[in-house]
């Protein structure tokens, strides 16, 4: 997948819907622009004069590009609004030649549209330096607020401990069906630990540590979002009551082919579809988003990180595992689970 800034919708919303790399970047670009109600605006012409290009391209994108760009910010303001804002720098002959006294609206560029029509415009060297300062800022903050470890920072989420911990449990009655109910050697556990990733995000266990650049050491499921770390469980708990529903019917154990049949029973559920889509659109975009790493299996599942991704695993209230881990608050819940 192309994460040219000009051409990617999704890698352009990636790195707007990430306040903290905007509240940098803000810090940083030093930009100018006026305040109006608390808030950094930038007229038409002043876009024009920071990205080196005529007012003529600025409205050409304000028509190409209308959706993304009044979607991040890009406004029209009028009435009583606009009359505060010229009252504000009546006394400012700078801003006066920008502001008409006579005109009965003004569009107006917030910061993150700002950034929005530098991404887009490709005629401009100004804007495309802007861009590469931009990747370096929205980099720098990721690595500082996961301390470089952005391969774990799907255990930043506050419920990735439990979640982790129950999954545990899960695998455990999964291996045990295997060993108890599947006529097959001991090379099983991993051939169908590959066949549950297979089903649900479409790459078995090398494939997905080629993805995440992972070491041979290197435990999947300790890299693994919450909400995939569930669909497995759900994967693992239902196949083994199924397993054993069928050994006690039968009285044997379950050929490779029978077990087969019920894991693409189980993916075509409807309990569990729901479940999967979602855990592949997480694993996909979150991997892209934060580790750029593509999975090119589940490509066509990318979408913008949210705003509140941004908030879960950069936010106040994401933490490193090793802070949950001496919180007595995140070991009572662990312990409630170990006593359930």
């Amino acid at each position: 997948m192309k994460q040219d800034l000009t051409s990617s919708l999704v890698a352009r919303q990636n790195v707007l819907n990430n306040q903290y790399a905007l509240e940098k970047l803000e810090e940083h670009l030093e930009l100018g622009g006026l305040v109006h109600n608390g808030e950094i605006i930038f007229t038409k012409s002043q876009v024009a004069e920071i990205l080196a290009i005529d007012e003529r391209t600025v409205d050409r994108y304000l028509v190409k590009e209308s959706g993304e760009l009044k979607s991040n910010g890009y406004k029209v303001i009028k009435g009583k609004p606009l009359k505060e804002l010229k009252l504000n720098y009546v006394d400012d002959m700078n801003v006066v030649d920008i502001l008409d006294p006579k005109s009965p609206s003004l569009g107006v560029f917030n910061f993150r549209a700002l950034l929005n029509i530098a991404m887009l415009v490709t005629e401009s060297e100004r804007a495309k330096s802007i861009r590469s300062r931009l990747l370096d800022i929205v980099l720098d903050v990721v690595a500082e607020k996961t301390g470089g470890q952005t391969r774990f920072i799907n255990q930043r989420d506050a419920d990735y401990l439990p979640t982790a911990y129950l999954e545990e449990s899960y695998r455990k009655q999964f291996t045990n069906a295997l060993r108890d109910y599947l006529d097959l050697g001991p090379y099983k556990y991993g051939v169908y630990t590959d066949k549950l990733y297979q089903a649900i995000f479409l790459e078995n266990s090398a494939e997905y540590k080629k993805v995440l650049s992972l070491a041979d050491k290197d435990k999947t499921r300790e890299t693994m979002y919450v909400e995939v770390l569930k669909v497995i469980a759900s994967f693992e708990h239902g196949l083994a009551e199924d397993m054993k529903v069928f050994f006690n019917k039968h009285g044997r154990k379950l050929t490779p082919a029978e077990l087969d049949l019920l894991i693409i029973e189980a993916k075509e559920s409807p309990y569990l579809k729901p479940s999967i889509e979602d855990a592949r659109i997480r694993m996909a975009s979150r991997d892209l988003g934060f580790r750029a790493a593509l999975h090119q299996k589940l490509e066509g599942y990318v979408q913008a990180v949210p705003q509140g991704d941004f908030d879960k695993f950069l936010g106040d209230k994401s933490r490193s595992l090793e802070d949950q881990l001496s919180d007595t608050r995140t070991l009572d819940v662990l312990k409630r689970l170990k006593d359930r």
